[in-house]
């Protein structure tokens, strides 16, 4: 992806459709794919040119309809985004990320549980 242009949360859940996805979509496949058809036709078809245009994603003509693909390494792109998140809002402290979640009413015992194993391997 180009340097300094993130996507944005909504192209983000497009990405999400694609990343997905194991073979290329057409705008009309991620409109379906859309969670209770969230978006027109029309502003998806505009996410996609906007990624494409990042290089986030490409295309390929297949007749007379493009079908995308991401380029953007999903797990290369989380890392990242991870990075600048505790970077903004825990000065850069893993630790202090962790201790947040921990202190969270959304983490479960069973959660908890699995992030211990996780430690013990």
């Amino acid at each position: 992806m180009k340097e300094n242009n993130q996507i944005s949360s909504a192209e983000l859940e497009v990405m999400q459709i694609l990343w997905n996805s194991k073979e290329p979509l057409n705008i009309q496949a991620v409109c379906d794919r859309m969670p209770s058809n969230k978006w027109a036709y029309k502003t998806v078809a505009t996410l996609l040119i906007r990624m494409e245009e990042k290089g986030a994603v490409t295309s390929q003509k297949k007749g007379r309809i493009n079908y995308y693909r991401p380029i953007l390494d999903k797990e290369k792109y989380t890392k990242e985004q991870t990075k600048e998140f505790v970077s903004k809002l825990y000065n850069g402290s893993v630790k202090d990320l962790a201790v947040s979640l921990f202190k969270s009413d959304d983490m479960t015992q069973s959660d908890i549980d699995e992030i211990r194993k996780m430690f013990d391997l």
